[in-house]
């Protein structure tokens, strides 16, 4: 399993049957020591209902048609799981529930930003 922040959507209005109904986010790897991102993007097929904003595992290559929402699929990279926390020598480099949560409308509408204290603003 490989680490990305995921960065955007990628919309597609014409696509193979097969893949329809599925949501195709833009992911960048990152390094795990400065969660920064590396500037090498994927395109990955959304199995959990990932965000923008938030950092996920994926998998590549035959791993990424076995989940219930590829099986059978033509896929390469499929995000698998949502991470909640990063650890790295002892030292907690990402905490989910620290950061700002980014969700946006599958359609282009509102993005909503939700904070951890469970307060709403919307961005314009």
């Amino acid at each position: 399993m490989l680490l990305a922040r995921v960065v955007g959507t990628v919309v597609s209005s014409r696509k193979e049957p097969k893949i329809e109904g599925i949501k195709f986010l833009l992911l960048d790897k990152i390094n795990p020591e400065t969660m920064q991102g590396r500037n090498d993007f994927v395109v990955a097929m959304d199995s959990v209902g990932a965000g923008t904003g938030e950092i996920v595992f994926y998998v590549s290559g035959s791993s990424s048609r076995m989940t219930a929402v590829t099986e059978g699929k033509p896929s390469d990279a499929t995000i698998t799981a949502i991470v909640d926390e990063i650890e790295l020598n002892g030292k907690a480099v990402y905490l989910k529930s620290r950061m700002p949560q980014v969700s946006s409308s599958p359609r282009g509408g509102e993005t909503t930003h939700r904070m951890p204290t469970g307060t709403r603003r919307m961005k314009p």
